[in-house]
This record gives C-alpha cells, structure tokens and sequence, in this order.
C-alpha cells in the first residue's frame, strides 16, 4: 500500500498513470479493482484531485478462493527476497510452493505471499498474478522475478519474449553423455493421450534447451540447462526425451525412483538487463540442502 500527496488539480486516472509509470488504461482498471483510495474513499477515476488530497494504491484483490472452514485463517506465505527495489523483486522459491492459485491450490502460492507483504505489485497479468512475469514448477526450486511497476512488467516479458532474460537451471540426470555440450531443439505441446502432461510433438510450439555437463557420476550426470524458451515443464520433457530424464521426476521420469522426493532441478542463475537504468544484474542461488544431499549420494555411487 502506498499513500502519496499530489499537486495540482488533475483527474486521477491521469495523476495515476504518470506517478506510478503505466497506461491510462492501467490507472482506470487499478481504480475500477478498488485497489484505490481518496482521501479514505473509493475513488472514481474521472474525479479531480488536488494538493490537498492523499491518495493510497493499494494491491487489487485477489479473486475468491475457495470456502475455508470459518476458524482456518488463510496461510501465511513466507518468502524469501534475495534482491528487491522500487520496480522489481528476485525470490528464490522453495520446491513445494506453487507460484500462483490454480486448480487444488486456490491459496498458499507464492502470490499470495506476494500480496500479504503489503506491497503493489503490477497487475498485468490479473489480479491472481500480482507482479509475476514468469513461473516455476511447484516442485522446482530457485530464482524467479516478480515485477512492481507495469514499465517494470513490460520490459522483463519483454526480454522473455526476446530470450535476454537469462535462466539457467541445475540439474540431475539418469546416464552418462559422450558429448560436453549440447542442444535440444524439438517443439513441445500437450501429450495427446495424457491431457495432463507436455510432450514432443510434431504441432507443438517451437521449444529450445541448451545443456552442458559439469559432472559425471556414474549412473547420473549433473548438468547446467539454459532455456531459450519457456515451454511448460521444458527442462523435463526436453531430457527425458533425448534418453536422460532428470532425477526423482515422477511425471516424465523412471518408474519408482523416489530417492530424491522430486525432480532433481533448481533455477539457480538469473540474468536480467533492469527496467530501470538498463544495467546487467546477475543473481544466483546455492543449492538448496535437499540436493547437496543428493549430490553427495551421487558422488559416493548411491545411485544405481
């Protein structure tokens, strides 16, 4: 929430727009969510505002979750920021959360988390989606970038779009490779006799992963994974079909491998030019406790 004093008289929806760097559209779809306040009142975006007048933005609601019992309270959603300023924020998700409210997880997601820090955040990607610019598996950990502003959002779907945001992955895979280096390039879509999961298909959307080997051991290999695109579970897929499925993954993996508790796949470096000032800001992530135990097991040939 944010409580700003203002200059001379000027309709809010245009006061709006200049002070928080968006579309007029954007300041009149903000003010018709309620997320705006004048003078303690619901404002309407054709009203005049003057000096004298405090207006307060506050994040837009969030759609009606699902009944909840009337003494569970909604949960409390930790994050961890590992860099944040006015116009963005770095997270670096744990494996287990979900990124923003779908179908059997209408609550307890990462945007929630989001929401209940008090901040705002772009809504250009719906109210649900308070600043998210792009997603992680629930069971994958690591860096993903949120957006506070919508200059803030346009630039980094931008840089998505033009495959200049940076994201590389670590990962643990079934088998050895010949080759150091390698890329995959096999369009991705819905499994046509599984609904639920991604596949190579030949009408799939143009995907590409880049991969090189950082360790060899044994059964498994350890790789660094770049996207050069951002298909659903691409990391996944992409492996799985070249003969190397990551670790522990359930979906597209090998049948009863538990030993890790979920895939074997963590974002770990970020590369983002800064809506702001157009400077290179690079963040990374050590690997979460759960696979340094795995590597460790890898190295002393545990896994067969």
């Amino acid at each position: 929430m944010t409580d700003h004093a203002v200059g001379a008289p000027l309709r809010l929806d245009l006061w709006l727009a200049a002070d928080r760097n968006i579309s007029r559209s954007a300041a009149q779809a903000l003010v018709a969510a309620g997320a705006v306040q004048v003078n303690g009142r619901p404002a309407r975006a054709g009203q005049r505002i003057a000096e004298r007048d405090s207006v307060i933005v506050a994040a837009p609601a969030a759609p009606a979750a699902l009944p909840r019992a009337a003494d569970a309270p909604d949960p409390l959603v930790a994050l961890h920021v590992v860099y944040e300023d006015d116009m963005l924020a770095v997270i670096d998700k744990p494996a287990g959360l979900v990124v923003h409210p779908a179908p059997g997880h209408p609550d307890g997601t990462l945007a929630d988390g989001l929401r209940q820090r008090g901040d705002v955040w772009s809504f250009l990607g719906g109210a649900e989606r308070p600043g998210i610019v792009h997603r992680l598996d629930r069971s994958t950990s690591g860096l993903l970038v949120v957006a506070k502003t919508e200059a803030a959002h346009r630039s980094l779907s931008a840089q998505l779009a033009a495959r200049t945001l940076g994201r590389t992955y670590w990962a643990m895979v079934w088998g050895g490779f010949t080759e150091t280096t390698g890329e995959i390039d096999k369009p991705i879509g819905r499994d046509p006799r599984h609904r639920q999961r991604m596949a190579v298909v030949d009408r799939g959307r143009p995907a590409q992963t880049d991969f090189r080997v950082v360790e060899r051991l044994g059964a498994v290999s350890v790789l660094d994974v770049t996207l050069r695109t951002g298909r659903t579970h691409q990391i996944r897929v992409h492996l799985a079909s070249i003969g190397h499925p990551i670790v522990g993954d359930p979906v597209y993996g090998r049948r009863h491998d538990e030993r890790a508790g979920r895939p074997a796949l963590h974002a770990r470096r970020l590369r983002l030019t800064h809506p702001g000032d157009g400077s290179e800001r690079v963040i990374e992530s050590p690997l979460p406790a759960d696979l340094v135990e795995l590597l460790e097991q890898a190295r002393r040939g545990e896994l067969r």
